[in-house]
């Protein structure tokens, strides 16, 4: 599954608890995570909007920081494939071309995905043209655990360690990833908490 390569949907940089793991499990180094900054540009400007009460400049030293922990995770040279794509929604058609861009040599090692809580503005009949997935990160996330549920168990134990404000037990841990869209992943967590 190293050669999995999928892009992070601009979705899944906030909140917080659901990137931390994104990109947790992107170290782990059993698929290859890649997004662009103009994904990094849209969750930023998103949660700007949302909260204006964030100091300017701490949502960019996050997503430097987020680059910095996974190598060669930026995609360039998809701008000029943009235009050319058609989506129900005209915004995504970015994130579209960088899976196609990334995609590219994958179809010989193995088919690109976006992990996404967007499902219905990246249809299958459209994606399937390029042999790229979308796909829920609470379904990604358990496909990991089949392969190796040892994985997940690690890196959810040292996310809810690295929790300071607060820090959580791991019912409590459990429960922040249920509210993240993430119920398999919770459930799965959930039976195994001596281990989290």
């Amino acid at each position: 599954m190293a050669n999995f390569k999928v892009i992070y949907d601009a979705c899944i940089f906030y909140p917080a608890p659901l990137r931390d793991l994104l990109v947790r499990l992107a170290q782990t180094r059993r698929f290859r995570a890649r997004w662009t900054e103009a994904i990094h540009s849209e969750w930023i400007n998103s949660l700007y909007a949302k909260r204006p009460d964030i100091e300017p400049g701490k949502l960019e030293a996050v997503a430097e920081q987020i680059n910095a922990a996974v190598p060669d995770c930026l995609i360039t040279g998809y701008e000029h494939i943009v235009q050319e794509l058609e989506l129900p929604d005209e915004k995504d058609r970015h994130v579209l071309a960088a899976a196609i861009r990334a995609g590219a040599a994958a179809i010989r090692a193995g088919a690109a995905a976006i992990i996404t809580l967007n499902m219905k503005d990246l249809p299958s009949t459209v994606l399937g043209e390029y042999e790229i997935l979308a796909i829920h990160p609470d379904d990604f996330i358990l496909d990991l655990a089949d392969l190796e549920p040892q994985v997940l168990e690690r890196v959810a134990k040292a996310q809810r360690q690295a929790l300071r404000r607060p820090p959580l037990d791991p019912e409590g841990f459990v429960s922040v990833l249920r509210r993240q869209e993430l119920p398999g992943v919770a459930d799965f967590l959930n039976a195994r908490l001596d281990l989290i």
